[in-house]
């Protein structure tokens, strides 16, 4: 699946943003103005001015409909559910090459907020998945301790968890062992 670069930088930020919600034990990992701050330079977000506390509240609204998109279990659900993000963020696309990369698409007005900027260009980038029929790469970990959110983008869509180096891993030793364990008897 080819994507481009603006629309992976897109997805890259979506699953930054579904992954900070809090679960279990785990804090909201955008507790506060701070955290919000540190996820827009985290994610190379531009052209959104000052954040304030409202942008903080606006961004978790967006972080709760993109868990939506992920959790839907057919393509309708999915669509509508993308119709009203990219609708409610006011959508304008716009032909733009800055920062060195080539003629792209921003789906964000100029001036947008942070949270329609995410909104705008992540739902973009989600419905293009929708569009192509690959509404399955959109996964949650399969690790039993893990429920962080990624997109599947290998060749033959067979990624199971979020990070093959710690989850992955992890459960393979995990079996490993107890196959040991099995054969000793």
């Amino acid at each position: 699946m080819m994507i481009n670069h603006d629309t992976r930088c897109a997805l890259d930020a979506v699953v930054d943003l579904v992954n900070t919600a809090p679960e279990g034990d785990a804090p909201d990992g955008l507790g506060d103005l701070r955290a919000l701050q540190e996820f827009v330079a985290r994610n190379s977000i531009s052209d959104v001015g000052t954040l304030g506390v409202e942008d903080l509240a606006a961004v978790r609204n967006v972080r709760a409909q993109l868990a939506q998109v992920f959790a839907a279990t057919d393509d309708r659900t999915a669509a509508e559910r993308l119709n009203d993000l990219v609708a409610a963020a006011g959508t304008t696309p716009r032909l733009t090459d800055h920062d060195g990369y080539d003629w792209h698409v921003h789906y964000f007005a100029p001036g947008a907020s942070v949270a329609d900027h995410l909104a705008a260009d992540g739902g973009m980038a989600l419905a293009f998945l929708v569009v192509a029929g690959e509404r399955e790469r959109l996964r949650r970990c399969q690790a039993p301790d893990c429920r962080y959110a990624f997109v599947d983008l290998s060749r033959n869509r067979s990624r199971r968890y979020c990070d093959s180096r710690t989850c992955g891993n992890r459960l393979h030793v995990a079996a490993y062992r107890a196959r040991r364990r099995e054969a000793a008897g």
